[in-house]
């Protein structure tokens, strides 16, 4: 299992960013169900509280899902998960969601999120990364346009799709998409 420590300079306490699982089930469903019905619709594109399906997928229960949770005193503060495939052309693909508890945004625990699912895509072998956001989510494009300034955008009446070729994996497990290491 994999574990990163985060911490903030001014001090704020560190949270744990590891593996999530289907030990973490009843935690997901509670993190989930606490969200606003704000933060759940820019997740899901609707205020969606996630049943047990989905929390199965959401825990990385299937083999083609990599999920990942931020953790501050045994709570789940923060959840990424990144759903593998492979496109027509033979391409690897995943496609990341990111959400993070209403008290915990715009700290970076988002951006530490997201470097942790393109870490573990780079490792898989995945080449290209996709987002689906809601087209008046701005501090999400922002963080993705600033990011990644040659992303591939596309827009339409539902959402933004972005779509971000990944550089191949470094030879050192330290380095990773240079801008995003810094956010």
């Amino acid at each position: 299992m994999r574990r990163t420590q985060i911490g903030w300079a001014d001090g704020r306490a560190a949270a744990a960013i590891r593996s999530a699982g289907p030990a973490d089930l009843a935690a997901l469903s509670d993190f989930f169900a606490g969200l606003s019905s704000r933060t759940r619709y820019l997740r899901f594109f609707g205020p969606v509280t996630p049943g047990a399906a989905l929390l199965r997928s959401l825990a990385g229960c299937a083999d083609t899902i990599d999920a990942v949770v931020a953790v501050r005193g045994g709570v789940i503060i923060g959840h990424a998960m990144a759903a593998d495939r492979t496109d027509p052309r033979g391409t690897r693909v995943t496609d990341i969601g990111v959400v993070v508890a209403d008290a915990w945004q715009g700290r970076g625990l988002g951006a530490a999120l997201m470097r942790a699912v393109i870490t573990g895509a780079q490792v898989r072998g995945v080449a290209l990364l996709e987002m689906d956001v809601l087209g008046h989510n701005r501090q999400v494009l922002e963080m993705i346009t600033s990011h990644w300034p040659a992303a591939c955008v596309e827009r339409s009446p539902d959402c933004v799709s972005i779509r971000i070729r990944l550089p191949q994996r470094s030879s050192n497990p330290r380095l990773i998409e240079p801008d995003l290491a810094t956010g």
